[in-house]
């Protein structure tokens, strides 16, 4: 029997129709939400704290760089393997040992005695971080499968967790100016608790109903491969073109070679590669990764922009980018109605083309100095790729039945954490080199030049004199207007890809239900 055969028997006895889902379901998918934004706001919510910690803990410059990335490597690396873990063993029962782990981990991170142990709390969190976001998605699917009903729960899971990852900041900024850094992590736990309190009784449990043996090798090619490639895009944007970057980029593209050839020789793959011969879903998955590659890349550097060029407090500069938030919840208002009205192939690509709107609106708007254009750009850019995000990540979904849901959800976040990962370092990098190339064009002294070309935070604390502080400010805004155009370009011409590859109508998954 073929992998196709195979999923096609399983979709025939998860159920003949669709049912809407009762209040139980939309309770717990308030539980799943609330999870997913937490872990969103945990991605973004220590870059603020980064100086306070490395002062009490004494880290070096190595050992900061590892308590950023060790996150967001164990994270991607384990998506697959944990929802797939999640389909075999159930997902609720993983959801909760994760949502434990989780908690435990965050309260170590709050009152680490030394960075090794909070690069350890942090590896931790990314390997319960891991067992919660496919599950969730995973679980929505199970408990959702009518379509429309379905459309709507994604989009509020996705406002949740776009929005958590804007949210970051501000929830950072608020704390730090009241409390020392772990509090960043004491956050964490009260939503842990109330997500095992009422997960416990209210979420159904779920899983495949005929996994097949689980395949180690599989699991250990998709982590090796997933880590290696994080690892050379984090090292790439950081350091350039060096050895490090050429070896882990090296490994991690073998790596995954050699995984999806093993995937079409098994009978129970962890990911049915199959699926990326539709158009449909692997426009879907462009979608999610341009979308949140854009998204990501803006929060990377528009926070310094509020803050180190229109000097702001980390509140204020995190209250300045609520509108992108804030537009996102919402999308779940309108994301089915476009849905059905436009199609999903439409309502991707218009999303994605008012992504790119907004982003060159606040390209313009900075020059002028107006935070009212600020805001509408941040609310478009919100509002457009929160409904392509929403949509895409419906669409990998709906690609395959209930059953197989865990590995799908797992390939659609293992798009959006490499959406993240990689949206910051080209971003970043864009960024640097218009940055450093206009700095070059001033005359500063020698003896602050290369403090000044390697940030803007740098500039600043050798840069005294008031001309030469606003020009160095003008060369970051100048710098961050060619990001900007440069994220639109690709949003733009993802949007197009989106409206001629996927599918109008409901995935076959769908119809086989």
């Amino acid at each position: 029997m073929t992998t196709n055969d195979h999923v096609r028997d399983l979709a025939a006895t998860v159920g003949p129709s669709e049912q809407r889902a009762p209040l139980r379901a939309w309770l717990g998918l308030g539980v799943l939400v609330l999870a997913v934004t937490l872990l969103a706001i945990d991605g973004t919510v220590l870059a603020l704290a980064i100086p306070s910690l490395a002062a009490d803990l004494g880290a070096t410059s190595t050992e900061l760089l590892w308590v950023g990335d060790v996150y967001s490597l164990v994270l991607a690396g384990l998506l697959i393997t944990m929802g797939n873990v999640a389909d075999r063993f159930g997902r609720k029962k993983v959801l909760l040992i994760g949502a434990t782990v989780f908690g435990i981990a965050s309260a170590v991170g709050a009152f680490a005695p030394t960075a090794g142990v909070l690069i350890a709390a942090r590896a931790a969190l990314g390997i319960a971080g891991a067992t919660i976001m496919p599950s969730t998605l995973s679980l929505i699917r199970s408990m959702f499968t009518h379509r429309q009903q379905r459309t709507r729960a994604i989009a509020l899971w996705a406002a949740g967790a776009s929005g958590g990852a804007a949210l970051g900041p501000l929830v950072g900024g608020a704390l730090l100016e009241q409390f020392w850094w772990g509090s960043v992590f004491l956050i964490n736990i009260p939503v842990m608790l109330i997500l095992l309190a009422v997960g416990i009784p209210l979420l159904p449990e779920s899983r495949h109903p005929a996994p097949g043996p689980f395949d180690l090798p599989s699991a250990g090619l998709s982590i090796a491969g997933a880590v290696a490639l994080v690892f050379a895009v984090k090292t790439v944007a950081k350091d350039g073109l060096t050895v490090p970057f050429a070896l882990s980029f090296v490994l991690g593209a073998v790596a995954l070679w050699v995984f999806v050839r093993r995937q079409r020789t098994l009978a129970f793959p962890l990911i049915d590669v199959s699926l990326f011969r539709s158009r449909s879903f692997t426009g879907a998955i462009v979608g999610t990764f341009v979308a949140v590659f854009a998204m990501s890349g803006l929060l990377f550097f528009f926070s310094q922009y509020l803050q180190l060029v229109e000097g702001h407090s980390p509140l204020a500069a995190g209250l300045r980018e609520l509108p992108l938030a804030l537009a996102m919840l919402f999308v779940p208002l309108f994301a089915g109605v476009a849905a059905r009205r436009l199609g999903v192939n439409r309502s991707v690509g218009i999303g994605l083309v008012l992504g790119a709107a907004g982003l060159v609106t606040i390209a313009f708007a900075e020059s002028s100095g107006s935070y009212t254009w600020i805001a509408v750009g941040l609310a478009v850019i919100g509002l457009g790729a929160g409904l392509a995000y929403t949509l895409t990540t419906d669409a990998v979904v709906g690609a395959v039945p209930a059953s197989r849901a865990g590995s799908a959800s797992a390939v659609s976040e293992t798009a959006y954490e490499f959406g993240i990962a990689v949206g910051i370092a080209v971003m970043g990098s864009i960024q640097a080199a218009a940055y450093t190339a206009n700095v070059r064009d001033l005359d500063l002294p020698a003896d602050v030049l290369a403090q000044v070309e390697d940030s803007l935070a740098g500039a600043l604390a050798v840069v005294t004199d008031p001309y030469l502080v606003e020009s160095v400010r003008e060369a970051f805004v100048s710098g961050m207007q060619v990001t900007l155009f440069t994220g639109a370009g690709l949003m733009v011409v993802a949007g197009v890809l989106g409206w001629k590859l996927i599918r109008p109508t409901q995935s076959t998954a769908d119809r086989e239900h």
